[in-house]
């Protein structure tokens, strides 16, 4: 597919090659005559004709040799740019379940030293290939013009670089293979270290982390070294090969000199062309082992390119549906991340008017993020119906569905960029107006007076240089910028004080008037003033109703009421 898109300059620099390789094996014809022309006394001017030819030539050859890298190299770098670009766009388009099995550090390999590989084989390889292809043609077939015999004997030690070459190629795959596994094991590793180094330093680990990645670093030097020691058996064996062709030629081609059969001219021309033949063979070697080491890299590419979209538009999608007005209504919905783990959500029912603000609570591990995960479908049901509007979301085109969703995971991640920037990140461009207003609902406001430039102040890697709450009030601002139909707040509030929490509430509610809002926390107080309160307990519904309503039920809610209410007294009594 990408030598086709760029098969016109392809073809061009195969021209190139041909034209360069053709002055280049016309200059021992040259030499020849020159030498020649000595040998009979020639006079100065004659042998200058052959200089002037030799160093035109050479210049012409030398041009032809600069535009095939024009060419060939040139487009292997584009190739691998739209290579780059294609598993980019393909790897945004993967599930979250995909990033889940799989580690950062190994797709940064992929991204890295498999693609430079692979583009190593569509430039330097295929170039070589073809140069020195033609080359050893062009050179074989003039030797046996101008000596069959000699040429029998030069090419005697040929199998030997042949066996040498199926040695190697035979055992350079695998190892290559198992070169890039650990270089992303060890990529892997770094990227972890990094994202965790308060961890790292708050436990003093830095030590045990450097020996860690000492000995991963180790093991990825011995792999690397054993194919170094096997690539490094090419040229001396094959110089070894070639110094035979040479003593061959020199000993065989000296006896018909010697019986008048061949002159001085023709034996150092027939020298040079054997000289031009022992590149070319040592050149198949070496870009065989590329080839081996792009095809282990293709391997794991195509793994990740082939790897199917689970979550996309199908030919269901009703494209004629622009906007989402906010009723979502879960029909005996089940779901698990896995089909031999158990179920997370079993036979879920349950209706959210549009407008409305629901909230979700319940202990840890008990399947709330799981349920709002279906609604913007980062994750598909494995059974039953979600449905907003009265439409399967699996109808609703993706970008629509997400577009009219702001969603605040439990996860606060801010890219390293200002503060303006992450805020309006979900917009098509900058709005002022629309920073400022999700800000102030945000209680963001106050802080960013403090900051050294505002809303343009860079912020840290994820967000490192705000506190935790600074950094739920940003994702909430960010949230709220696009002016969602639907808000999914998941577990907002856990490093925002009650005052802040109850102030954000009450701003949140004004905004979401003819929205529809869902809570999911772990405090009574930031549910209770919820339209509905659904209580999930082991993947099911256990309980729903207001606040009072649940209370009166004296259920699990109320249990966790009361316990939150003893630990509030204690901690007042503190």
């Amino acid at each position: 597919m990408y030598f086709v898109r760029y098969k016109k300059t392809f073809v061009l620099g195969i021209i190139f090659i041909l034209l360069s390789n053709i002055g280049q094996v016309y200059i021992p014809q040259l030499i020849k005559q020159g030498i020649n022309a000595i040998e009979k006394n020639a006079v100065p001017e004659a042998v200058l004709k052959f200089v002037l030819l030799i160093a035109l030539t050479s210049l012409l050859a030398g041009v032809f040799r600069f535009l095939i890298r024009q060419t060939i190299i040139v487009t292997s770098w584009k190739i691998a740019n739209d290579l780059r670009y294609d598993f980019w766009n393909h790897l945004q388009k993967l599930s979250l379940r995909f990033y889940q099995n799989n580690s950062t550090g190994n797709i940064m390999s992929h991204a890295t030293n498999d693609i430079n590989a692979v583009r190593s084989f569509v430039g330097p390889s295929v170039m070589y290939t073809i140069d020195n292809g033609t080359k050893f043609l062009f050179v074989f077939f003039i030797m046996l013009s101008m000596n069959p015999l000699l040429t029998l004997y030069a090419l005697l030690p040929s199998p030997f670089m042949t066996l040498v070459v199926y040695y190697v190629m035979s055992r350079v795959h695998a190892k290559y293979t198992k070169i890039q596994e650990k270089f992303a094991d060890l990529t892997a590793r770094a990227q972890e270290n990094f994202s965790g180094i308060r961890v790292i330093k708050s436990y003093g680990r830095e030590d045990y982390e450097t020996e860690n990645y000492m000995y991963e670093s180790k093991e990825y030097l011995k792999r690397k070294m054993d194919l170094v020691k096997l690539q490094a058996m090419f040229i001396p064996v094959f110089l070894v090969i070639a110094g035979l062709s040479f003593i061959i030629v020199l000993w065989s081609g000296g006896i018909q000199m010697i019986e008048g059969n061949f002159s001085i001219g023709e034996l150092v021309a027939f020298y040079a062309y054997l000289g031009m033949l022992i590149w070319p063979m040592i050149s198949f070697g070496w870009v065989a082992t590329m080839i081996q080491q792009a095809e282990a890299s293709m391997k794991r590419l195509l793994k990740i390119l082939n790897e199917p979209y689970e979550i996309q538009d199908s030919v269901t999608t009703d494209y004629n549906i622009k906007e989402i007005h906010g009723q979502i209504e879960f029909k005996n919905v089940s779901f698990g991340y896995a089909a031999n783990l158990p179920p997370v959500l079993k036979e879920i029912n349950l209706k959210i008017e549009k407008g409305n603000t629901v909230a979700f609570i319940g202990k840890t591990g008990t399947g709330k993020t799981s349920l709002v995960n279906l609604i913007p479908r980062f994750y598909d049901s494995t059974g039953g119906e979600v449905l907003i509007d009265g439409v399967n979301v699996k109808n609703i085109p993706l970008q629509t569905l997400r577009k009219n969703i702001g969603m605040v995971s439990q996860e606060n991640f801010l890219f390293s960029d200002s503060l303006a920037n992450n805020v309006i990140y979900g917009l098509n461009g900058t709005s002022d107006n629309a920073i400022e207003k999700a800000a102030d609902i945000a209680q963001l406001s106050k802080d960013v007076e403090s900051f050294p430039k505002g809303f343009e102040t860079i912020l840290g890697e994820r967000g490192i240089t705000l506190s935790g709450g600074q950094k739920q009030r940003s994702t909430l601002a960010r949230a709220l910028a696009i002016d969602p139909k639907i808000l999914i707040l998941d577990d907002s509030f856990s490093a925002v004080d009650t005052n802040t929490e109850e102030e954000i509430l009450r701003r949140l509610k004004q905004f979401m008037k003819n929205r529809t809002s869902i809570i999911i926390s772990h405090r009574i107080s930031t549910v209770k003033d919820a339209d509905k309160i659904f209580v999930v307990e082991e993947g099911r519904i256990a309980e729903e109703g207001t606040h009072e309503e649940l209370i009166e039920l004296n259920g699990i809610y109320a249990d966790l009421n009361k316990r939150q209410l003893l630990e509030e007294e204690l901690s007042e009594m503190d």
